[in-house]
């Protein structure tokens, strides 16, 4: 264990705040047994309490301790975890996940992330640590050290650098619950993915299970225009695909959608530093990862509703 990891822990222990870098974006985390530590998470963010936290654990045997699963949520959990997969499944009686983090529900989120620093604090821990993006609510996810420190920094009492996150979206949300297998929030593990896994998804009436499912949500400053290339003056192009737009600001030359997911945030994040009259976003496929992207992008255009 290294010193970072240990007094990470120990902030946790104590109720206090931590920067905790994952694959998908950096968490704001907390201990999820304590109502005052996580009520300082919605307190930093300035996030509504009925939006529900991501409980992160070190493996699937903590996972089960804090919510009930059934052999469906098992085959999706040692299919995708480590990984960018949240399952929604019962929330186990004294699982040590506080009602204010379930936001009064009776179901409870919870992935095992694959960033080893992230497993590591939670397992020198030895509980659930709620994690949601460190950001201000409603603003686009820090993807990057720098921009976590930048947004929510000031309320921690200790930060971890991991690095630039691999992913870049929040995770994939699935609930499990009643026998159905919903998609409740796209991600990188894609609708395709899963449905290999465990056979065509239902539709489902769920989505206050899930995070992530405000309106206006991952939105800069500047107003977001999508799906066109029209760049009018003091706007900025964020392309797509070989030759659309500026290098500097495409979100992929090559057309990756990968590439595009890892640099979402980050270049929403640079170009509304440049207080651009609007950020302007090419179109995408909404096909596998584009359907993640262009979730996010449609909420941060504040096209949902």
């Amino acid at each position: 264990m290294t010193d970072a990891v240990a007094r990470a822990a120990a902030a946790l222990a104590a109720g206090e705040l931590i920067l905790l870098p994952t694959e998908t974006v950096y968490g704001l985390g907390a201990d999820a047994a304590t109502p005052e530590a996580v009520a300082r998470v919605f307190e930093a963010k300035g996030r509504p309490r009925f939006n529900p936290l991501i409980a992160h654990v070190a493996d699937v045997g903590q996972a089960e301790r804090v919510a009930v699963f059934g052999p469906v949520a098992r085959r999706l959990a040692e299919a995708f975890w480590p990984g960018p997969l949240t399952l929604v499944a019962p929330a186990r009686e004294g699982g040590g996940v506080c009602d204010l983090a379930r936001a009064g529900l009776d179901s409870v989120a919870v992935r095992v992330p694959g960033h080893a620093t992230a497993r590591a604090v939670i397992a020198a821990f030895g509980g659930a640590v709620v994690a949601p993006s460190a950001n201000r609510s409603g603003r686009p996810s820090p993807t990057t050290f720098a921009d976590a420190l930048e947004e929510t920094g000031h309320a921690v009492a200790e930060a971890l650098d991991g690095g630039p996150c691999a992913v870049g979206l929040e995770s994939t949300v699935v609930s499990v619950l009643d026998g159905r297998v919903a998609l409740l929030r796209p991600g990188a593990v894609t609708r395709a993915q899963i449905e290999a896994v465990v056979g065509p998804l239902a539709g489902s009436d769920d989505g206050h299970r899930s995070p992530g499912r405000l309106a206006l949500h991952y939105a800069p400053d500047a107003p977001v225009r999508i799906e066109t290339t029209d760049v009018r003056p003091g706007e900025i192009l964020l392309g797509f695909g070989p030759g659309v737009g500026e290098p500097r600001w495409s979100l992929s030359p090559t057309g990756d959608l990968r590439e595009a997911a890892a640099n979402l945030f980050r270049r929403l994040r640079e170009a509304d530093r440049e207080r651009p009259a609007a950020i302007v976003v090419a179109p995408i496929p909404r096909e596998g990862l584009g359907e993640a992207i262009f979730d996010r992008l449609r909420r941060a255009a504040g096209h949902v509703g």
